[in-house]
């Protein structure tokens, strides 16, 4: 088979290449498209995960976006077009589900996320399949017009794609390290609607930066640039991409203003914090199960920060709760591939 993958984020990064690894060993064609995005294109770079760029990201503006995404499609089609694929498989891509639709492509698609319903609305009613987490229910996408038939859940959140291959093994930690993701800002289902998390980051390195190395992690540039001037002094700004398991794994605390990293830490077992400006799906789940805790204001964050940061047999009864639940899902690539390669 020849086999299309649109790779859009560092998340789909790390959710598509075991797959793509597999498939090219089992003797399929695939090419990996992706755009210009500073955190996909860093990682893909560092895990040696080889993506042909096409097109850019559009930044937070309506007419940008539109631009960018029209812009992508008509190179899409031409890369794509001659490369012929049997199936497309996409994280929810706009351009790539138009491009898999309008070359008649059968399209396998993914999505954890709903609450975005730009994204949705524009991808989810072309997917010829939609596979998603079991805690997602089928009537939050029933109705963007897929029938319920063709959607597939898995008995596993995302990250376990890649958590379940990483190599085992403790972390020492030297001292105690707080990491703080701040939100995707430019995504429409945020910028669109003005949400920020901008004062519950602030609450955040202001208390831990007293008791621990905070470490602040970026989407973009800009971003990058504004929490240097901003928390100079108080925490170090990572400047570099890295690879975001690993990062986590040796961390004491994770405050999170997004779904996958917080996901991540959740799973590996770190004390995590949801500080995400939206609600969703896979976030009420951990929360649910005890391994994420919700923060809907400064103080709120900085009580439950310190008691995390400093109850060392929450941590140790954490780690083992998420071992356990980690070890219980089924791997999301075996599921892929099953899609992707059933005819």
């Amino acid at each position: 088979m020849k086999i299309w993958f649109d790779v859009l984020t560092p998340k789909q990064v790390m959710f598509f290449s075991p797959a793509v690894s597999l498939l090219r060993e089992k003797g399929h064609q695939v090419l990996c498209t992706s755009r210009q995005y500073r955190e996909a294109v860093e990682l893909a770079r560092l895990k040696g995960f080889a993506m042909e760029i096409v097109g850019r990201h559009g930044g937070a503006d309506r007419y940008e976006k539109l631009l960018a995404s029209s812009e992508r499609t008509l190179e899409l089609a031409k890369v794509v077009g001659r490369f012929g694929p049997d199936a497309a498989v996409t994280f929810s891509s706009p351009e790539g589900a138009r491009v898999a639709y309008g070359l008649g492509v059968r399209h396998v698609g993914f999505n954890d996320s709903p609450h975005s319903e730009p994204v949705a609305r524009l991808t989810v009613p072309l997917m010829s399949r939609l596979l998603c987490p079991w805690v997602i229910p089928y009537s939050a996408w029933t109705r963007y017009g897929i029938a319920r038939k063709n959607i597939t859940r898995y008995r596993a959140l995302d990250p376990a794609a890649w958590l379940k291959r990483m190599p085992a093994g403790e972390t020492t930690r030297e001292r105690k390290k707080v990491l703080v993701r701040l939100e995707e800002s430019k995504a429409s289902y945020i910028a669109d609607k003005g949400l920020a998390s901008l004062p519950l980051v602030d609450a955040a390195i202001n208390e831990f930066s007293k008791l621990a190395d905070v470490l602040v992690l970026c989407r973009y540039h800009d971003q990058i640039e504004e929490a240097k001037k901003r928390y100079e002094g108080k925490a170090q700004v990572a400047e570099d991409v890295f690879d975001g398991a690993m990062l986590i794994k040796g961390a004491s605390l994770f405050v999170g203003a997004g779904g996958t990293m917080s996901a991540e830490a959740a799973l590996l077992g770190v004390p995590t914090i949801s500080i995400a400006p939206v609600r969703f799906y896979v976030d009420d789940y951990l929360v649910r199960t005890g391994l994420v805790a919700r923060a809907r204001d400064a103080k709120s964050l900085v009580r439950t920060g310190k008691k995390m940061l400093s109850d060392e047999k929450f941590g140790k009864n954490l780690r083992k709760k998420a071992a356990r639940l980690l070890a219980s899902m089924e791997d999301p690539t075996q599921v892929m591939i099953s899609a992707i390669t059933k005819h």
